[in-house]
C-alpha cells in the first residue's frame, strides 16, 4: 500500500469516526472579481533585423528548443515583422546554444511556424 493510499485511509476514516467534519459542499456560486479584465490576445510585435532568418521547427529528437541544425519550415527577411509573446530557453554546459546575426545566445522566439533566435529580432510594440 502506497503512502497516499494511506493517508486517504486515515482521511476517510477521521471523517467516519466523527474526529473530523465532512468538508461542506455549497450550491452557491464562487464569487468572481469583476474588475479583473480579460486576458489580451498576444500583441508583442518583433522586427527581424537579419538580412535572412530561418524559422526553424525542432526535430522529433532534438526536444521543445530548436537548434542550429533543426530543419527549416521557412524564412524571414529584413523588416518582416512576427507576433511572439513565448520564449525557449536552450540550455547548454558552458557557451551560447547558438551564434546568430553577429550575436551569441540561447534564447528563441517562438513565432507562427517554428523559432527563431532572438539576437535576430528588435522588438517594435
Amino acid at each position: 500500500m502506497t503512502m497516499k493510499q494511506v493517508l486517504n485511509l486515515l482521511a476517510a476514516a477521521a471523517v467516519l469516526t466523527g474526529v473530523m467534519a465532512a468538508p461542506q459542499v455549497s450550491a452557491a456560486p464562487l464569487p468572481t472579481n469583476a474588475a479583473l479584465p480579460a486576458a489580451k490576445p498576444c500583441s508583442t510585435t518583433w522586427e527581424v533585423t537579419g538580412r535572412t532568418v530561418a524559422v526553424r521547427r525542432p526535430a522529433w529528437n532534438d526536444g521543445p528548443v530548436a537548434t542550429p541544425s533543426s530543419p527549416v519550415h521557412h524564412y524571414l527577411h529584413r523588416g518582416d515583422r512576427v507576433t511572439s509573446c513565448t520564449v525557449a530557453i536552450a540550455r547548454t554546459k558552458s557557451g551560447p546554444a547558438y551564434r546568430k546575426c553577429g550575436k551569441g545566445g540561447n534564447l528563441w522566439r517562438i513565432v507562427p511556424g517554428g523559432q527563431v533566435p532572438q539576437t535576430c529580432l528588435k522588438r517594435v510594440r
